[in-house]
């Protein structure tokens, strides 16, 4: 049985306690410094903070469970639907959805589909603002590779999570491990600012895209991709 990185539910995502954690010490210190000095401070001092927290809101979220589809890998604005002439991860051709998450979406991350995590790989960058074109390419980034329930590490990926920094976030994370079994809607890590995130799937013919380019999504309750009849 394969380890689990799944946490528990928290209002502030734990994946980023590292973060956030500091900006809350730092700002009460703050607010109490204000408070001596000159309190009407401390109305600034806590917008600045819950506006920083809001970043690592963690909202639960319904799952779909129809079968054969493919949701949301992250919150944010739908910004690519691209057919891919071949990529080596697949042997063949694909289908790639891009998502950019602005400064006011929530930043967790989660899978498409129910499967196996086939491997993750982390890969310096760039921080190009994440609508750029290029961004995907060149930016910072983290790439999950995952199999279908019950396979091995070994089988053939059914779909690819990109994780994809931005201009403002330089702190990606995700504790996913090799071999371990995930299911649909499952957080997976999360991205810390504003970002994007990249789902791509094999044999693009089999599938019909749900959305459209210049649409919101809710990560892990919004229906992006459907096998066909």
């Amino acid at each position: 049985m394969s380890r689990s990185s799944q946490l528990p539910y928290f209002p502030l995502s734990l994946y980023g306690w590292k973060i956030w954690l500091p900006i809350l010490a730092v700002g009460a210190a703050a607010g109490l410094i204000f408070y001596v000095l000159y309190w009407p401070l401390m109305f600034v001092d806590a917008g600045i903070i819950l506006a920083l927290l809001a970043f690592f809101r963690d909202i639960p979220r319904s799952i779909p469970e129809k079968v054969g589809i493919m949701v949301a890998p992250a919150d944010g604005k739908i910004t690519e639907i691209t057919r891919v002439d071949h990529l080596p991860w697949f042997g063949g051709p694909a289908l790639k959805i891009g998502i950019f998450l602005s400064v006011l979406d929530v930043h967790i991350n989660r899978s498409p589909c129910a499967g196996t995590v086939i491997s993750t790989r982390f890969e310096h960058g760039l921080f190009l603002d994440a609508r750029h074109p290029e961004s995907g390419k060149k930016n910072q980034s983290n790439t999950i590779l995952l199999t279908g329930p019950g396979k091995t590490t070994s089988d053939a990926p059914v779909a690819v999570v990109r994780q994809v920094a931005g201009a403002i976030a330089r702190r990606i994370i995700c504790p996913l491990h090799q071999g371990e079994s995930v299911a649909r809607g499952q957080r997976i890590g999360m991205i810390a600012f504003g970002s994007r995130t990249e789902l791509i799937v094999p044999h693009p013919d089999q599938w019909q895209t749900m959305v459209q380019v210049g649409m919101s999504v809710k990560g892990g309750s919004s229906v992006l991709l459907q096998l066909r009849d």
